[in-house]
């Protein structure tokens, strides 16, 4: 069984070769002193390797074979990584769908999440959720419908207020300028970023901040922060998300994007599936 469906890994594939130029390496290495040597992995074969892991966060070990071992993902991967090709995926899964669906950006919203880091490393802390591990936390922006914006990784132990604002320094970056409104765009957040360090820095920011007061019950004043935690729900169905073993934090942002890209065209599909038809228009609407 595929561990993704043919219609979410060949469009991720094609945009994801483009960006390493897979087709212009060639099979041997030119710098050889013998003009030959062992033949290069191809990168598709790494590639889904590398989903392999994100899907099911198992180690490289156990996912390496006779025709791709541990140590060419690693290499693969630290490549791809520090080039942030994470980075630049979704960025053009975003205009993607912003071209044929479009992105909510009238009500934006912003949370913290997080998950197991039993490695330790560089994005590892404290867990104040799990009896002091070492945990993760990944800082997610989100647009009114749940479509991931920006994510950045950090320590478990990090508060979520100080990362509101390197959060949203990087939308602009993913997607372009925000649309102007008069009061501009909505801004919901729980009670964990209630503080004028928070309400002042995006009065600057030009964002209309709907914030849980302390104190006060969240359900009533939940609103329309709801996307965000859905968000969080899909992001946890995958393996590496939830149980990093990764130390680097480029590396941990590198998945982190790859899953925000993956989350992105599933939900184009869904929602193209009810406004366009092509031959390959899948049958359901449940893609795994």
């Amino acid at each position: 069984m595929p561990l993704l469906p043919a219609s979410l890994i060949e469009p991720l594939w094609v945009e994801f070769a483009d960006l390493i130029g897979s087709e212009q390496r060639p099979e041997f290495s030119p710098i050889h002193p013998w003009g030959c040597h062992r033949r290069r992995i191809p990168d598709r074969v790494v590639f889904e390797h590398v989903i392999a892991a994100l899907v099911h966060g198992s180690g490289y070990e156990r996912l390496a074979g006779p025709g791709c071992s541990d140590r060419t993902i690693r290499r693969r991967l630290d490549d791809w990584a520090r080039a942030g090709v994470g980075q630049k995926q979704l960025r053009r899964a975003l205009a993607a769908y912003d071209q044929m669906i479009g992105l909510d950006l009238d009500d934006l919203s912003v949370d913290g999440s997080i998950t197991k880091a039993p490695c330790g490393g560089e994005v590892a802390g404290r867990s104040p959720v799990d009896r002091g591990k070492q945990g993760t936390k990944r800082s997610v922006a989100a647009d009114g419908q749940g479509i991931p914006l920006r994510l950045i990784a950090a320590r478990a132990n990090d508060h979520d207020s100080p990362l509101l604002e390197p959060t949203l320094a990087g939308v602009c970056d993913m997607i372009g300028p925000l649309p102007e409104t008069p009061q501009g765009p909505g801004m919901h957040l729980d009670r964990g970023y209630d503080s004028a360090n928070n309400r002042d820095p995006l009065e600057v920011l030009g964002y209309d901040a709907h914030i849980a007061v302390k104190g006060e019950p969240a359900p009533i004043q939940a609103g329309k922060r709801w996307p965000v935690e859905r968000l969080h729900a899909w992001m946890n169905g995958f393996g590496k998300l939830r149980r990093l073993t990764d130390k680097r934090r480029d590396i941990a942002e590198f998945y982190l994007n790859l899953a925000a890209a993956l989350t992105v065209i599933r939900r184009l599909i869904n929602r193209a599936r009810t406004l366009y038809r092509w031959p390959t228009r899948p049958t359901t609407r449940r893609l795994r």
